[in-house]
């Protein structure tokens, strides 16, 4: 099941980065494309008409952080996001996701003012603050730019499927209560999801540490220690 969504997230994300024209004035030469369903919005700019294509950005969220504090998007501005979702009682591909986003969040301290980390809890029932905090500890993760997080179910559920491009929902088919893709989600500055990578695949570690140091290089001019 999380394969299958998976496709269909990557054909999304080959599908945006195929409909770019010459003719496109909202998105000019970019670093990594675009994830999503977009807009054309046709207008004339001196005389000759040209296309605008709008693409959807994260919204607003609020979410408790593993020491009961509030997270909200406004305080994550300017800030590049590396989001996944997960549960605390997974005992399938969520421990090795976070292992994963361990290594990824140890390989880019180097970019810690420029980067933070989202784990999203699409389990909150369960996965109170205290709850969180114990697993950060029981997976020695003590890192000032990663914060897990816990809110709304179903509000946790939708931002994954529509905005992060993870799926993410309840399932009593699935072993552990819960069907989500093993994936992590780049989101720029501006609040565009500008990858979304199957972290099942061993190389995709590499490849979106890479995506990420490019994005920050090429178009915000944030070079890290590598």
């Amino acid at each position: 099941m999380c394969m299958r969504w998976f496709s269909l997230i990557f054909g999304i994300m080959l599908l945006s980065a195929c409909s770019q024209t010459e003719e496109t004035s909202k998105k000019p030469e970019h670093t990594l494309p675009y994830v999503g369903n977009y807009d054309l919005v046709y207008k004339k700019v001196n005389g000759t008409e040209v296309v605008d294509t709008i693409y959807p950005k994260i919204p607003s969220f609020s979410f408790l952080n593993q020491d009961s504090v509030l997270i909200t998007s406004a305080s994550l501005k300017n800030k590049i996001w590396i989001a996944d979702f997960f549960f605390t009682s997974c005992g399938t591909i969520c421990p090795g996701m976070t292992n994963t986003m361990k290594k990824l969040n140890e390989a880019t301290k180097d970019l810690s003012n420029e980067v933070v980390f989202l784990s999203f809890s699409i389990d909150p029932t369960r996965d109170q603050p205290s709850v969180l905090k114990a697993y950060m500890k029981n997976y020695g993760i003590n890192s000032s730019n990663w914060v897990f997080l816990t809110g709304d179910e179903t509000e946790t559920h939708r931002l994954g499927v529509e905005n992060f491009y993870i799926h993410a929902a309840e399932d009593e088919n699935a072993e552990d209560g819960y069907a989500h893709a093993e994936a992590f989600s780049i989101v720029d500055r501006e609040g565009y999801v500008r990858g979304v990578y199957n972290m099942a695949d061993p190389n995709q570690l590499q490849k979106i540490e890479l995506d990420l140091r490019k994005l920050l290089k090429e178009e915000y001019g944030i070079s890290g220690s590598k």
